[in-house]
């Protein structure tokens, strides 16, 4: 099974101190409404939709407070932005239905919403200008890198606890490390663990803007940071090597010369009659064009973020639910997330925005289904569509499930298989961390 149990050591070392006293009243912990609450605060965002365009001009006048050079900013350590926050579905119930499924178990979505909205406050922790209660930065969602999960329930009636902190710097971004923990007699023990990068940009939101240097004050902590630089250099290389950028492997290149023969209809009359369009679908297979779902949200003010954008939360709660719907269609059984992985942020979506998202089973192996969804703005006025985000989850099926087979070497043949190559490389990237 992928949810093997979350190895303490891994955890950085001033967050598995906090994980050893973990008791079922955590007095004093914020909650996830104080940390929207708070995020408000830090920028002046108004609450009612009608001032937004008042309170945006107004943090104009925060340019002045901009460094011209990361080394005029004080370094931060990494327990400087250190924070812990509670979600108290056990002592207080009356927050319980919201994040509340069908099965009685937690929806994942709302959780996505919180680590997103959670990740950006401990990069205003860590950027924070004493003697100045507003921030001149915009600081916003770039990359969701990873999360691993290591439980396949999350417990409705029981307190969840957040942790996390900022783990790695660059000039204008930060690398946040964020643990969920849920407490089972009288102990919290660990969910999931995720990887967040975020960018400062200016009051304005247009620009990259300087952030406060990190040190570090341990060995532990020197190989946090390491490990920091290592994820970036990989996501340049998993970039690099991208199927959109070099043409499949010599290995990758098999694989769908393969598929092609596996597909091929012989059972035509006479020597050498048989096409390259004559298709037949392999026993236990479906082929791609059938494992597919689409959805159209409309992007209200009600999911705006700080910024008057929609809230990057908001917009993996809905992937995160379309590619569950698309994982549970397609296996005939629940599904239970594994891991999601490289969801980047190309583009903010105004609110008003059509959102239109299109969830595709891209690979299968065993119990697992590898979805991939894809999500657009459509401009009803202009009638432009523009990729916003590409999202990239990983599911587990309580049964086995029927391998998902694209139609190669006719009709859409390149963008079917290299779908199906992509998501075997996301998928085989994810079991190596699981």
């Amino acid at each position: 099974s992928a949810y093997r149990l979350c190895i303490m050591k891994k955890l950085p070392s001033i967050l598995a101190r906090t994980l050893t006293s973990g008791t079922s009243c955590s007095p004093g912990l914020p909650d996830m409404f104080e940390v929207r609450s708070k995020l408000r605060d830090i920028v002046g965002a108004s609450t009612n939709w009608r001032d937004h365009v008042q309170a945006m001009q107004e943090r104009k006048a925060l340019h002045t407070l901009l460094a011209k050079r990361q080394e005029d900013l004080p370094p931060r350590r990494m327990k400087d932005s250190y924070l812990e926050v509670i979600l108290p579905l056990g002592s207080q119930p009356e927050i319980r239905e919201k994040y509340l499924n069908v099965y009685n178990s937690v929806r994942f979505g709302r959780i996505l919403e919180d680590l997103d909205s959670l990740g950006v406050l401990i990069c205003y922790t860590h950027t924070k200008q004493e003697m100045q209660p507003r921030s001149p930065l915009s600081i916003v969602t770039a990359l969701v890198d990873k999360i691993n999960l290591c439980q396949k329930i999350i417990h409705p009636d029981c307190d969840i606890k957040f942790t996390g902190n900022v783990s790695w710097v660059g000039k204008t971004s930060m690398e946040v490390k964020m643990h969920m923990l849920q407490l089972h007699d009288g102990d919290y023990s660990p969910v999931l663990d995720a990887t967040f990068v975020m960018v400062a940009r200016d009051p304005e939101n247009k620009r990259p803007a300087f952030v406060n240097p990190l040190v570090t004050e341990s060995p532990e902590e020197e190989e946090i940071f390491k490990q920091g630089e290592l994820n970036k250099m990989r996501r340049i290389d998993f970039n690099t090597a991208s199927l959109l950028k070099m043409a499949p492997t010599a290995e990758e290149r098999n694989i769908v010369h393969d598929i092609f023969l596996n597909t091929l209809d012989t059972r035509q009359e006479g020597e050498g009659t048989v096409s390259f369009r004559s298709r037949k679908l392999p026993p236990n297979s479906v082929w791609m064009e059938d494992a597919k779902l689409k959805g159209l949200q409309i992007c209200h003010p009600e999911e705006r973020n700080i910024f008057n954008r929609i809230f990057g939360g908001f917009l993996m709660r809905k992937a995160f639910e379309l590619g569950w719907a698309t994982a549970s269609s397609y296996g005939g059984s629940r599904p239970f997330i594994v891991s999601v992985d490289d969801i980047m942020f190309q583009k903010p979506v105004e609110v008003g925005s059509l959102l239109l998202l299109s969830g595709q089973v891209c690979y299968t192996e065993n119990n697992y289904i590898q979805v991939r969804v894809h999500s657009e703005v459509y401009n009803a006025n202009t009638r432009e569509h523009h990729t916003t985000n590409i999202f990239h989850f990983t599911f587990i099926s309580e049964n086995e499930v029927p391998q998902v087979v694209p139609k190669t070497y006719g009709g859409k043949y390149p963008i079917k298989s290299m779908l199906y190559l992509d998501g075997k490389r996301h998928f085989t990237a994810v079991m190596k961390e699981i």
